[in-house]
């Protein structure tokens, strides 16, 4: 048996599986989308730190429980006679096929660049009714995440910069507002420019090819990493951090730099 039939076949039996837990489970039976919404919200994260650890492993792990997701939501449409796995399968293929016309009919894309310019004009359009181009960020996203979003659909519409150097103005600019702002402690002003100033340097990570999200985790995870060294090394020393003075403090933090 192949990959692609030893997959529908797994599949299929998840849907036996969830069929006999929806009927017998107390908890299974209980759940509605709102319920299962926060947990699908933990489970992509989870997907994330598996996608950030490197492990193969835990990715196939959490994406199996992104596909029972899909399935649980899927038979409570079903339930509720609003939409069955077959329209969702259905929606996915047609919006796929539509959105590539360069693969599946006559237009033309030689590089990724065109193939998203081309999928945020044809979003715009889909339905027969014109849709504002950035109507499909969702609004629960979180900040970050989101200021990226709406950056590469102003991408897609043509509203960028020419050149990645371009921007670095802008953020020289960003800064000096906020610093402007800070010098006359004027609280409210002083948040605005904090926010201009970090969608600036997101929009420049993102002309650098670079995904902010990530490349912040990453900074997360190398300070935790240090902060629990100097932690390690003070407490192992028997004193607390509380102890230290700064100066004590910055000289284990450089020894955390090069600690394994």
């Amino acid at each position: 048996m192949n990959d692609r039939k030893q997959a529908i076949a797994e599949f299929e039996k998840l849907l036996d599986i969830l069929d006999e837990l929806r009927e017998k489970c107390p908890w299974d039976k209980k759940q509605t989308f709102e319920t299962l919404r926060k947990l699908t919200i933990e489970e992509t994260y989870e997907l994330a730190d598996a996608i950030s650890s490197g492990s193969n492993d835990a990715i196939c792990s959490e994406l199996g429980d992104m596909a029972l997701h899909l399935a649980f939501y899927a038979k409570i449409g079903a339930e509720k006679g609003a939409f069955t796995l077959a329209d969702v399968f259905r929606g996915i293929n047609s919006k796929l096929t539509y959105r590539h016309p360069h693969v599946f009919g006559n237009a033309e894309a030689s590089t990724a660049t065109q193939v998203e310019a081309n999928w945020e004009k044809l979003k715009t359009r889909e339905g027969g009714t014109y849709k504002p181009v950035l109507s499909g960020v969702p609004t629960s996203l979180p900040a970050m995440v989101k200021a990226n979003r709406i950056q590469e659909k102003a991408r897609g519409a043509g509203f960028d910069w020419e050149k990645p150097e371009h921007v670095w103005p802008k953020v020289d600019e960003e800064l000096t507002e906020l610093k402007d702002e800070i010098a006359v402690n004027n609280p409210g002003a002083i948040e605005a420019e904090f926010g201009d100033l970090l969608f600036s340097v997101i929009n420049a990570a993102r002309l650098y090819g670079i995904d902010p999200e990530a490349a912040l985790e990453k900074t997360n995870r190398k300070f935790i990493k240090r902060f629990n060294y100097l932690e390690h090394e003070t407490v192992s020393g028997g004193k607390y951090l509380a102890d230290l003075s700064l100066d004590e403090m910055n000289t284990i933090w450089e020894k955390a730099k090069t600690a394994k």
